[in-house]
């Protein structure tokens, strides 16, 4: 076990050995990003610690019987919870080992964070669930604070969170970076896509004076400044008035208590928080941290002495399909409020207004919430309220954020709602336009996820979904795809955290199954009768060495990307993917919509070799069961009919793996990253091989890599070749339904 690394021994596959928040630490200062530097405590140390010290089923007999919902039974329980972490002895080897650790770095004022293992990704955001503690010096405060993070994970707000998104509490794992302290002149947070609109062509910039906790939290509405990414031009800014600021408290120890709030000159409160060249350097680290992991970010960063910093970045999880402005009514009365447009729609209903955390149970299904701000503690009523009205905030604190992940109207930044609204008033909230209207001036919620013409379009070729996360199953299903094309292992398997020969080792083997199934189930029920086409698990060694019990069974590889994965690796560790096999089948006698694609299959033997083992455990292919081979390896190209004489019912284009390994570029390599293109000469003759090699056999023929997604006029390509189905990411489901209907009714016409 590693009970330490430093932030350049890791990047963001290792998710599930440091958490989000310190693989992207890592990611970004192996990118060359400017990155305070630090350490990370791993999640491992974590789940040594809770089980040398016997914790685990003292916290289970807590949360065993609770119903999350149950709003007096959820704080008591995080209470118990906490303090059976908290006033557990820290154990000498991991106190040692952090102590060394924060001696090495030069010791002085650190930001110690949690990183939860399942937070930071596209598919499920954790953010803001456990603990950060700022300003936190010396050695015993440093451990302190560790041990404070391990006993957020079991904060109220991050127990309702796991409960609701269907994780099992021991499946989320907790690691903790310790960071040189950046104390803060200037601070804020930047979108790399405008967040209310999702417009990928904006980057928003928010900043405050002082540390950035107080943006986050929602207590100051920062200044919004909005920047056009191509001509780098600032096209808007609203300059906020800004009274207090949150410094470092001098000479204060108590890990509690290292922060406080002081007043801002009056001549300086109304003033721009950052220069426009300021503005103008952020966004431009905001697009190479765009492009570094080829998703829209939510980044906060720092500016102290002059020079910027940043000091996290996380994916975007509410970017939506909103392609043109929908239509709403205009209302012609005075709006009673008026703030920030935080999250798109309309709604309108009765006020509660809840003064504090302790009050979230007065908010039922159908009330509008009204708070000062909110924190994550607020997250079960506002799961229940259709519309958020809050005093203070930008677009981007946190009732802003979680109103766009719930799809829930919102306005921020009002500067008194809780005072001009009563609770039982009806009023209606304009999520668009950022106003407040008294009474209820529409009798059903206007919703803002409607796309052009996508939505309702039909088209010959099949439009899928990749799909990693079963929670978004149900949400992705009522759109207008025809199935998922890709359903990832990956994402499954990395919340399991433990390797499956481990497990097989422990006596363990059934539950990795029925947490396998579980996920599986989830999918293929929310789509059924649909296609759901699950890949088979495309880990890395170097992946794999990250889950509990790894190093045991993976060695390491100079080259995992192209090492031991994909069929190589069914074909030898055979009770592993037995494990997998049996998943798939206890599902498929509810769901025969469930069927299997396999990665990265260099050989025709192997092929052969892995289609027996699955014969020999049930699941031969038939009429009812489907088998699809990726297409990644150039040899799949080379020689696609010996592949398609071994006999498969599909192939599907997997861009990335395939492009890495035509042109020799190590995909995540930010130097190559300009000529890593789907659109090189040489990709583009490889995809129309397999496409319409493929179709000429009377076999479908898929792509389900990520160009789709990027590049449009790729899409008319594989069209023009004749692909059966495009798989593409949630956010461009209807906007490529219409590209390709109208690409169709193009080629119909000549």
């Amino acid at each position: 076990m590693k009970t330490i690394v430093w932030f350049d021994e890791v990047g963001k596959n290792d998710v599930g050995f440091v958490g989000g928040k310190g693989a992207n630490l890592g990611e970004m200062t192996q990118a060359g990003i400017p990155v305070p530097p630090g350490f990370i405590v791993t999640a491992d140390t974590y789940f040594y610690f809770i089980e040398k010290s016997d914790l685990g089923g003292e916290i289970k007999k807590v949360l065993e019987p609770l119903d999350h919902h149950n709003n007096e039974d959820l704080q008591e329980a995080a209470v118990k919870c906490k303090e059976i972490i908290g006033n557990a002895k820290m154990l000498k080897e991991i106190d040692e080992e952090i102590r060394k650790a924060y001696k090495k770095m030069g010791q002085g004022l650190v930001a110690v964070r949690s990183s939860a293992t399942a937070e930071d990704l596209p598919e499920a955001s954790f953010a803001g669930q456990q603990r950060t503690y700022l300003n936190i010096e010396g050695a015993d405060e440093v451990v302190a604070a560790v041990q404070g993070c391990w006993a957020s994970l079991f904060e109220a707000r991050a127990i309702f969170y796991r409960g609701e998104q269907g994780f099992d509490h021991f499946q989320v794992g907790i690691a903790v970076p310790v960071q040189r302290m950046v104390q803060s002149e200037s601070s804020g947070v930047m979108f790399t896509a405008e967040p209310v609109t999702s417009d990928k062509t904006k980057t928003t910039v928010e900043a405050v004076y002082g540390l950035g906790e107080a943006i986050v939290s929602g207590e100051v509405t920062p200044d919004h400044y909005l920047v056009d990414k191509t001509s780098k031009q600032i096209i808007h800014k609203e300059l906020a008035k800004q009274e207090w600021q949150l410094i470092r408290n001098v000479g204060v120890r108590d890990i509690e208590e290292t922060n406080i709030k002081v007043d801002i000159p009056e001549a300086n409160q109304s003033k721009q928080k950052i220069s426009d060249d300021e503005i103008v350097a952020l966004v431009e680290l905001a697009q190479k941290l765009e492009d570094l992991y080829q998703w829209p970010q939510d980044i906060e960063w720092a500016r102290q002495d002059g020079k910027l910093y940043i000091v996290q970045t996380r994916p975007i999880t509410t970017i939506t399909e909103v392609h043109e402005q929908t239509e709403h009514p205009g209302f012609d009365e005075e709006p009673i409020l008026t703030g920030s447009a935080a999250s798109p729609g309309i709604s309108a209903g009765p006020v509660k207004v809840v003064k504090d955390p302790s009050e979230i149970g007065l908010v039922k299904e159908g009330d509008i919430l009204v708070a000062e701000m909110t924190t994550p503690d607020y997250v079960p009523a506002m799961k229940k309220a259709i519309a958020i009205v809050t005093d203070q905030g930008g677009r981007t604190c946190h009732a802003a954020i979680v109103s766009r992940e719930l799809g829930v109207p919102c306005v921020v930044g009002t500067g008194n709602a809780t005072v001009v609204l009563k609770t039982d008033q009806a009023i209606t909230v304009d999520g668009f336009k950022g106003k407040v209207y008294d009474g209820q001036l529409v009798t059903e919620r206007i919703y803002a996820h409607k796309s052009i013409r996508g939505a309702t379009l039909k088209s010959r070729t099949k439009i899928y979904v990749n799909l990693a996360e079963p929670e978004l199953a149900d949400m992705v299903s009522a759109r207008n795809v025809d199935g998922v094309g890709l359903l990832r292992a990956e994402f499954m398997v990395a919340q399991i955290g433990e390797h499956p020969n481990y497990m097989i080792k422990e006596g363990r083997g059934e539950q990795y199954v029925q947490k396998l199934e579980h996920g599986m189930r989830k999918l293929a029920a929310a789509f059924d009768p649909r296609p759901v086409v699950y890949r088979t698990t495309d880990f890395k060694t170097n992946e794999y060495r990250n889950l509990k019990g790894g190093e045991e069974f993976e060695g390491e590889e100079e080259n995992p990307m192209i090492g031991y994965r994909g069929c190589s690796r069914y074909i030898t560790d055979i009770e592993s993917f037995k494990l997998e096999l049996e998943a798939i089948k206890r599902v498929r006698k509810d769901h025969k919509n469930l069927h299997v694609m396999l990665p990265f299959v260099r050989t025709v033997a192997e092929l052969k070799g892995v289609k027996k083992i699955m014969a020999d455990e049930g699941l031969a292919r038939s009429d009812e069961f489907k088998l699809w081979m990726m297409v990644e390896v150039p040899s799949n190209v080379l020689i696609l009919d010996k592949f398609l004489d071994e006999g498969v019912d599909g192939v599907s284009i997997g861009s990335n793996d395939l492009t890495q390994l035509t042109l020799g570029i190590d995909r995540d390599s930010a130097k190559l990253a300009e000529i890593f293109d789907e659109r090189n000469e040489a990709v583009l003759v490889a995809l129309e091989k397999v496409i319409r090699g493929a179709t000429t056999r009377g076999v479908t023929a898929s792509i389900c890599g990520q160009a789709p997604s990027v590049y449009p006029d790729l899409t008319k390509k594989l069209v023009e070749w004749g692909i059966t189905s495009v798989s593409v990411s949630p956010d461009m489901i209807e906007h490529t339904r219409e590209l390709v209907h109208d690409l169709e009714a193009e080629l119909d016409a000549r």
